[in-house]
This record gives C-alpha cells, sequence and structure tokens, in this order.
C-alpha cells in the first residue's frame, strides 16, 4: 500500500468543526496563520446550531459556589475569558443580545450561532482550507512525543497527513456513542437521546488516549435536559421538546418517591433521572406552574411554547388530573405506584415538609389541576473527556503535557462535575486559547519527521 502524502500544512490543524473548533481556527486566520479545519460532518457548526445562548457563572466565586467539584483551574479560565470571548464574537460581526441572568447564578448574551458559523466559515476559508466530509484516522507524533498533525481520510477512502505544528482537538465529546455513554456517564445511559449532532461519536477522545493523553471526570455527570418519553427526538424539538420547567415541578419515580430537589435546575434533575430505575419519571406541575412557566419562555427573549400540549401533540403520556387523588389511578401499564405519588403530592399540597427540600424554589404544587408529562433525560454532551490545563494543552496519562497538542470544547473533561454553568463560552474561550498558543508556536522548529 502507498504511503500517505502529505495533504496540507498548517499553523493549527483543528480537529472538528463546532463552536470551539470554528473559534479557533477563526481566530488563527485573524493572527495570519495559516488554519486547517477537518470535520467528519458534511457541514460546519456541530452541536452549536442547536444552541443560543453564550453565558457562563458571574464571577469565579459563583463558579465556585455552584460547581464545587469542576476543576478550579478550568472554572477560572473560563469566567476570566469570557468578555474576551464575547468581544471575540462581536469582532466577528455577529451580534449579540443584551445581557440577561441565567439559571439565576449566570449572565448571558442570546447568539445567532447561525451566523457565528457563517463569519468563522468566511474568515477561515480566506486564509486556510475547510475539509469537510473526513475523519482524522490517527494523530502523527515525533519521536520525541510531541504531536505534529495527523492523518486523514477522505469520502474515498485515500489517506493524508497533515503536517501542524498545533493541533487541536474539538470534535464535541461523545454524546452520539452508547458504549462511551455507558462508560463514562452511567450504564442507563447507554439508552437515552442524544440531543446533539450525530457525529460527535468520542473520535477527539480515542485519538487522544492512543497518543497518550488522560482521560478525567468519568461519573462526572452531563448537560442534558428532560424531554417527552417515547417521543422521537429530532433537531427541531431540541429545544421545543425540552421540559425546562421541571425546576418549578415534582418529578416521582417508578416507586412514587422523589429523588432530587428538583428546583436547582432541570439540568441537575436530568442527571439524576439517569440513576433511577428505566431513566422515566411523572413530571407533576399545577395550574399557576402550567400558566406562568409551562408556556413561558426559559430564558428572557427566548422562544415560548406550551411543553405540555407539545409533548401530547406527540404521543407522549400526558395527563391532566383534576385533583391529587386521581393519581391513584395512573394506568397500571405505566408502571408507577400512583396512590404513593397521590398521597405525597396532598401532603405537600397541605404544607408538609418536602424530602428531599426544595432549596431554591420552596412553593409546592397547591393550585389543580395538576399536569402530567412522562420524562426521561436525554445527553447534549458528557462531563468526562480529555484531561487539559488551564490553556487547553493536553495531559499526558505519565504526568506533564503532550507537546503540540490542545483540547477544547466538549472534549474536554472536568470543568464540571454534576453542575453546569454554560457549553459554548467555554468552547469559545479554549478555542481561543489553542490560536493564541498557535501563535506563539508557530515558528516553532520542525525537529525529526514525524510518525
Amino acid at each position: 500500500m502507498d504511503e500517505p502524502r502529505t495533504a496540507s500544512r498548517a499553523d493549527l490543524l483543528v480537529l472538528g468543526g463546532g463552536m470551539a473548533g470554528l473559534s479557533a481556527a477563526a481566530r488563527a486566520a485573524g493572527h495570519g496563520l495559516r488554519a486547517v479545519l477537518v470535520d467528519c460532518a458534511p457541514d460546519l457548526g456541530g452541536s452549536a446550531r442547536y444552541a443560543g445562548y453564550l453565558w457562563t457563572a458571574a464571577t469565579p466565586e459563583v463558579m465556585a459556589e455552584v460547581n464545587p467539584g469542576g476543576s478550579p483551574e478550568l472554572r477560572d479560565t473560563v469566567v476570566a475569558g469570557f468578555p474576551a470571548a464575547l468581544d471575540f464574537v462581536r469582532d466577528l460581526g455577529v451580534d449579540l443580545g443584551s445581557a440577561v441572568p441565567v439559571l439565576r447564578y449566570g449572565i448571558g448574551h442570546r447568539v445567532d450561532t447561525g451566523a457565528f458559523v457563517a463569519a468563522c466559515r468566511r474568515r477561515v476559508a480566506g486564509a486556510g482550507e475547510i475539509l469537510l466530509g473526513v475523519r482524522a484516522e490517527r494523530l502523527l507524533t515525533h519521536s520525541t512525543g510531541r504531536v505534529a498533525g495527523a492523518r486523514i481520510v477522505t469520502a474515498d477512502g485515500t489517506r493524508k497527513d497533515i503536517i501542524a505544528t498545533t493541533t487541536l482537538l474539538a470534535t464535541g465529546g461523545f454524546p452520539a456513542d452508547p458504549d462511551l455513554r455507558a462508560e463514562h456517564v452511567h450504564p442507563q445511559a447507554r439508552d437515552i437521546a442524544a440531543r446533539s449532532n450525530p457525529w460527535s461519536t468520542g473520535d477527539g477522545l480515542r485519538l487522544a488516549t492512543a497518543a497518550g493523553a488522560r482521560i478525567t471526570n468519568s461519573g462526572g455527570g452531563f448537560y442534558g435536559h428532560l424531554v417527552p418519553a417515547g417521543v422521537h427526538l429530532t433537531p427541531e424539538l431540541y429545544v421545543e421538546a425540552a421540559l425546562y420547567y421541571s425546576e418549578h415541578a415534582l418529578l416521582f419515580n417508578l416507586a412514587g418517591e422523589r429523588f432530587v430537589d428538583e428546583s436547582l435546575g432541570d439540568h441537575l434533575t436530568t442527571i439524576a433521572l439517569v440513576e433511577q430505575p428505566e431513566c422515566r419519571g411523572l413530571l407533576v406541575t399545577d395550574a399557576r406552574g402550567h400558566r406562568d412557566r409551562v408556556r413561558a419562555p426559559y430564558v428572557a427573549g427566548g422562544p415560548a411554547n406550551d411543553k405540555f400540549e407539545l409533548a401530547r401533540r406527540r404521543g407522549a403520556r400526558c395527563v391532566v388530573a383534576g385533583s391529587a387523588e386521581d393519581f391513584a389511578h395512573v394506568p397500571p401499564e405505566w408502571g408507577y405506584d400512583g396512590p404513593r405519588i397521590a398521597a405525597e403530592i396532598a401532603r405537600l399540597a397541605s404544607g408538609g415538609r418536602p424530602h428531599p427540600p426544595r432549596s431554591v424554589l420552596p412553593r409546592l404544587l397547591d393550585e389543580p389541576p395538576y399536569y402530567v408529562v412522562e420524562a426521561t433525560a436525554a445527553i447534549t454532551f458528557p462531563f468526562a473527556g480529555i484531561d487539559t490545563d488551564g490553556h487547553g494543552r493536553v495531559r499526558s496519562s505519565g504526568g506533564g503535557v503532550i507537546d503540540g497538542l490542545y483540547a477544547a470544547g466538549a472534549d474536554v473533561g472536568g470543568l464540571y462535575r454534576n453542575a453546569y454553568a454554560g457549553g459554548l463560552a467555554p468552547a469559545v474561550v479554549l478555542g481561543l486559547a489553542a490560536a493564541d498558543a498557535a501563535r506563539e508556536r508557530a515558528h516553532l522548529p520542525p525537529g525529526t519527521a514525524p510518525h
């Protein structure tokens, strides 16, 4: 078999065309560097196309409070780098909305991710190269261990080498790979839906580990949302079907028990549901919750639709119960302990103390009728991934960093542990860090030939 030929040379090779990869490639182009961006998808954008807000915790102290198990180094990097990330987006000519509160502890801006993708595409194409429908087979390394690019495989099976001074892994994590979800999220996560692009199947993780990188934060949770059980989740439903209002509701497992403080946020309730039998539960709110929350936008200025009605139209198990006593008659085929749920709702409505306590939003359901949706979990990206430092440099399994190799976006593990404070902001911040490092490394001597 013929040896792969050198397809291109780059100051920065970016594997992955989502928010992180596009940020890095566009920033590198702005530095006057040659960036080559490779993605296995037929188009750019990754899962960022389904997102709408660029946000993070308001201060480092708030980030530490809401995300105590996350990497302090990464936490501080994201918060400190957020203003510069906003400036970068504006410099691309992409409008940002006014600052709005997100999840009580965050601050963010609505962003047109489609416009962001288009702006980055123009900047990169004008100074570098974009290769779509191409998969990276392995990283190239020097005898010193320094990463020097990657071997790619085109759609027709042709293998080519891209030689690069700096290489960035930004492939979107592994939300679309059931085996990796089962290994690094939870065994029951194997069967949950992915509300992400279908091409994020762990390529970055595999490339990194083959080059000696360390994986971190296995079992640390994931970002996702509750969605109606039994509804086929397609991209146009990623936002519309998400049951964001769960923090204003009660969630019961098959045994008829509450098992989580729902008021902390839908993202945390979703993580907790994955650990429950069959990863499903009954989400219950009352007339006030339906009126004020189910039909309202989750973030100020965002889209509003009736989540309950949408779930019912899509064939989910949805009912309106006239009273707490009606829960005693949950259909047996649903599998829930209805009498226990009825007793608990009645007890709470009459002033009983909730367990687990509702720490943030103590209001209980006391205005019938009750709106019930059977819910399950859907994952956008996992919190396990490649171990990096605060500059995005990939750490090796033996200690130290792997020279020339960076990671950003959902490929990075450890930023969050059973907590969440935004996905787009960390992607942009670490993507920019990789591009800035590439500028510093652009004049490094080539060294020995990669292999």
